[in-house]
């Protein structure tokens, strides 16, 4: 069974919230880590510009709803680690994307990224916390909490929503 961590993301004092979230897809996306980039997948950005892409949708956001928050989530970074010899790169990768999916029903914008450089195979997401259409801000779908249909029951229920 695989051990899942959600972590938000929020703007660390003395930083942007571009240095924050490119930070983290940073490291998630990190060539050393990833095969050479090849085990990373994206949704509605591009692996090079999708910290840009992710402050584009939170400022969008923004300024369609006039709302902002103190403390604000900017994001949120999920990783999921499996057992060594539990899984392939590839078949993390695909769970990975199904889970990011089902998190967001797809109406937020997400990298994920498996890493290949320790024992074991994880896998991290980083999804924005605004969507691409600009009309809302939410952590996580409910349809989080089912498990992934491919993963032979490894992925457990990651967490009822939360804010």
């Amino acid at each position: 069974m695989a051990a899942t961590c959600i972590i938000s993301i929020h703007i660390n004092k003395g930083k942007t919230a571009r240095q924050c979230i490119g930070d983290r897809l940073d490291y998630i996306m990190n060539p050393k880590k990833t095969d050479g980039g090849i085990l990373v997948s994206t949704y509605a950005c591009s692996p090079e510009t999708a910290a840009d892409e992710f402050m584009l949708f939170r400022q969008e956001y923004q300024q369609n709803t006039g709302r902002t928050q103190e403390n604000e989530v900017i994001g949120y970074h999920v990783r999921q680690a499996f057992k060594p010899d539990e899984i392939t790169p590839e078949e993390a990768n695909e769970i990975g994307k199904e889970l990011a999916s089902r998190m967001t029903d797809d109406q937020f914008v997400y990298v994920v990224a498996t890493h290949i450089d320790k024992h074991h195979i994880q896998y991290g997401i980083c999804k924005g916390g605004s969507s691409p259409s600009s009309s809302y801000c939410s952590p996580i779908s409910p349809a989080h909490t089912q498990k992934s249909s491919h993963d032979g029951g490894r992925t457990s229920a990651i967490m009822t929503a939360f804010l």
